[in-house]
């Protein structure tokens, strides 16, 4: 069986991009919004594949805080 790999998502591109700028700020920010932790895996993902992960430890963090928040149970307010 021949299975292919997913596509890299147009967010995953866009914050590659972003990270490649030099413009960590921006990126944080928008890794902390994403609510597809499938996007926050990819860009982990491509991160770690192209060896930045170690130079951009914030963003490793971002990305793992994240992924965590998103993993967890939401707290749900009594009317």
């Amino acid at each position: 069986m021949n299975q292919k790999r997913p596509a890299t998502s147009e967010w995953v591109s866009k914050m590659l991009a972003v990270l490649k700028t030099g413009n960590t700020a921006a990126a944080l920010a928008q890794i902390k919004a994403t609510t597809s932790s499938k996007d926050l895996q990819q860009l982990h993902a491509a991160l770690e594949k192209a060896q930045l992960l170690k130079q951009l430890k914030a963003v490793d963090i971002a990305i793992s805080d994240q992924l965590q928040a998103l993993a967890s149970p939401r707290l749900s307010r009594s009317p």
